[in-house]
């Protein structure tokens, strides 16, 4: 499987679509009422195929219209998400990992929600069609292989993306000869190298520290729900995304050094039992999980 990410066009359109990912939110948190009543009365978890034949039965009624802003396969790919999420939850709880189950989100801070093999078209070109509706995407590459899912997605900054799944012919992977090398994660340096080649962190957030705490000081000056506010909720978005970006490019061209210079690389685990409470926010700005599955790719 390979997944394919595309930005969608601004345009007045685009309104429909986060339309239909706040009816997502709203069904996510129906479904997440519907389990927490469930457990209460009857105490046993409720199957998703019965929570299905529910939602179906709610469809008819006109207080739950919102259930018809999304196509049913969509409706299911959310209840396949919750039923996951308790599944991981108990799992957890098994095995003494402290976690917690799926619980109430904001509708704003809602993200996604998938189509599967109806309510969508590729046409020609960069041109998609969702629900009747024509969208442009930025096409920087062609896809490969049979799409099977298609994920709408937005971010902080109101753009929405689009996530194609592909499945695709796996090539396969050859042995190489060569060089290998040990790395070392480390707090004040990234990587320490076996060969004594040590790589640097930049500390991305350290760098733009300034202008996010102006940002945020901006912000809680501001009227709540005025457009100012709003305003300044954008800009500290787009100082968090600028991060992001700065920090994934940084991982990817290192990534790609390292694989193209050593045949064989391998990393030593972190935990983080050993380490303070106060070193977790720090890793955060590291992302070492992140770039070990980058290196993997």
């Amino acid at each position: 499987m390979k997944t394919y990410c595309f930005k969608l066009y601004n345009s007045k359109r685009n309104k429909k679509l986060h339309r239909q990912i706040n009816a997502a939110g709203l069904i996510y948190n129906h479904c997440i009422a519907i389990h927490k009543r469930y457990y209460r009365l009857f105490k046993k978890s409720l199957h998703k195929f019965v929570l299905q034949k529910h939602l179906t039965k709610l469809k008819k009624r006109a207080k739950f219209s919102y259930l018809k802003e999304i196509g049913s396969q969509s409706v299911q790919n959310i209840t396949e998400r919750i039923d996951r999420a308790y599944k991981l939850f108990f799992r957890n709880q098994k095995h003494n990992v402290r976690s917690a189950p799926p619980s109430f989100k904001k509708i704003r801070k809602y993200k996604s929600y998938t189509l599967k093999t109806s309510g969508w078209k590729l046409l020609g070109g960069n041109v998609i069609r969702i629900a009747n509706q024509k969208y442009r995407y930025f096409k920087s590459r062609d896809i490969d292989g049979k799409v099977k899912t298609v994920t709408i997605k937005r971010d902080a900054l109101g753009d929405i993306y689009l996530y194609f799944s592909c499945e695709t012919n796996e090539n396969e992977v050859l042995t190489r000869t060569g060089e290998s090398v040990g790395f070392d994660f480390g707090l004040k340096i990234f990587l320490t190298g076996s060969e004594r080649k040590n790589i640097i962190s930049p500390l991305f957030f350290k760098q733009n520290a300034k202008l996010i705490v102006k940002a945020n000081r901006n912000l809680s000056r501001k009227q709540k729900a005025s457009n100012n506010r709003q305003k300044a909720r954008l800009n500290l978005a787009r100082l968090h995304k600028k991060v992001t970006n700065m920090r994934r490019d940084f991982h990817w061209k290192t990534a790609q050094y390292l694989t193209g210079k050593y045949a064989l690389n391998l990393y030593r685990k972190f935990e983080f039992k050993s380490h303070a409470e106060t070193f977790r926010q720090k890793d955060i700005r590291f992302r070492f999980c992140r770039f070990c599955k980058q290196v993997e790719v």
